[in-house]
C-alpha cells in the first residue's frame, strides 16, 4: 500500500519593509487556507517568511532586533499556529530566531497537524559577508547577523497524519550544498524541506548572473539533489521584487527521479500542491543509490577534513 502525503508548497510575493507583520501574516494564512481547500495536510512557506530579507540592508541595534523572534509562536506569529491547527494541517516556516541567550540564527521549523513543533533547524551555509561592501546598493550580510547553525542536519519523524514521513530542513543556500542532502538521506530522509530567498542578481556582486541563470541553478540544485539522494523534496521562493531588490520565484515539488512536478508559473503568492508517494523513494534506495552496497566512505576523507581546495603536488 503506497504511503502518499499530499503537500504544498506556499511560494510568497514580496514582503516590503513597511507592511505590518499582521498584513503578512494574514497573506500566509491565505496561502494555509487554500492549501487546505486542496487537501494538503503539510504547507512549506519561504525562508524568513514573517519579513523582508533584511541581510540586503546595513541595520543595527533596535531596527535589526525588530525582525527577530525572541520566542515561537510569539504573540503575533500565534495566529498562523492556530489557523494551522484549526485546519488540521501542519508546516515548515522560516524566520529569524533571537535565543534566550542572544544569539541569532536563520531558522526553520516543522510543525504537525496538531500544532506541536516536532523540529527545528538553524542555517548552516550562511552566504555573503560579515562587512558590507562599498558603493553596493544591495548588500548580502547573513553572516554579519547570524550566526553559523548549531543543529548538524537532523531528520524528523513525521505524524501519522503524514505517513510517518522521515523529514529533513535546510534553508536557502544550504540546498547547494551536495554534503548536506546526503547527510540527511543517510538517515533515512524522504522529504526535504526548504525555503529560499535567493536573489535574481548576483548579491555577492557583479553582472555575471542573470535572473534565469540563477533560476535554472535553483531548479538543478533541487533536481540533481533530489535524484541522488532519493527522496521528495518541496522547495518553496519568497519571489518578485521586495524593497526594491529582485527575487527568483521557481518553487517548486520535486519526485525522488529528479522530475518536477508542481512548479509556480508567477512571482507572486501561489499554492502548488501534489500528492508525493513516499514508497517512490525506494526505487533509487534499492538500486543506483543502495547506500549499504555501493558507497565506500573510506575514500572519502576529504570532503570532511578539507575546507579549501587543494593542488595536486607537481611531479
Amino acid at each position: 500500500m503506497s504511503r502518499v502525503i499530499r503537500v504544498a508548497a506556499a511560494q510568497m510575493g514580496g514582503n516590503q519593509s513597511t507592511d505590518s507583520r499582521q498584513s503578512i501574516l494574514g497573506r500566509m494564512i491565505g496561502l494555509l487556507e487554500k492549501a487546505a481547500q486542496q487537501g494538503a495536510t503539510l504547507v512549506v512557506f519561504p525562508e524568513l517568511a514573517f519579513t523582508t530579507f533584511f541581510p540586503r540592508m546595513l541595520l543595527d541595534g533596535s531596527v535589526l532586533a525588530e525582525y527577530f523572534e525572541a520566542h515561537i509562536p510569539s504573540d503575533t506569529t500565534e495566529r498562523l499556529f492556530k489557523r494551522a491547527r484549526e485546519l488540521g494541517v501542519g508546516f515548515y516556516v522560516g524566520y529569524a530566531e533571537q535565543t534566550p541567550e542572544g544569539q541569532r540564527f536563520n531558522t526553520s521549523i516543522l510543525v504537525a497537524p496538531t500544532g506541536e513543533i516536532i523540529g527545528k533547524y538553524r542555517k548552516i551555509h550562511l552566504p555573503g559577508s560579515v562587512e558590507p561592501r562599498p558603493n553596493s546598493r544591495f548588500q548580502q550580510l547573513e553572516k554579519r547577523y547570524f550566526e553559523y547553525g548549531d543543529t548538524g542536519f537532523p531528520v524528523f519523524q513525521g505524524p501519522q497524519a503524514w505517513e510517518d514521513a522521515r523529514i529533513g530542513m535546510l534553508i536557502c543556500n544550504d540546498r547547494r550544498w551536495p554534503e548536506a542532502w546526503r547527510c540527511l538521506a543517510l538517515q533515512g530522509m524522504e522529504l526535504l524541506c526548504v525555503g529560499y530567498n535567493s536573489a535574481a542578481y548576483d548579491p555577492n556582486g557583479g553582472n555575471s548572473e542573470s535572473p534565469e541563470l540563477r533560476t535554472f541553478h535553483a531548479l538543478l540544485a533541487v533536481q540533481g539533489n533530489a535524484y541522488m539522494n532519493a527522496c521528495w523534496a518541496v522547495a518553496v521562493a519568497k519571489a518578485g521584487v521586495e524593497d526594491g531588490a529582485a527575487l527568483i520565484g521557481g518553487s517548486c515539488i520535486v519526485d525522488p527521479n529528479g522530475v518536477i512536478v508542481a512548479q509556480a508559473s508567477t512571482l507572486e503568492d501561489e499554492v502548488l500542491v501534489a500528492d508525493c508517494d513516499l514508497d517512490m523513494c525506494l526505487q533509487g534506495r534499492t538500486k543506483m543509490f543502495n547506500f549499504d552496497l555501493h558507497r565506500r566512505p573510506q575514500w572519502y576523507r576529504r570532503i570532511v577534513d578539507q575546507i579549501g581546495i587543494e593542488l595536486p603536488k607537481a611531479e
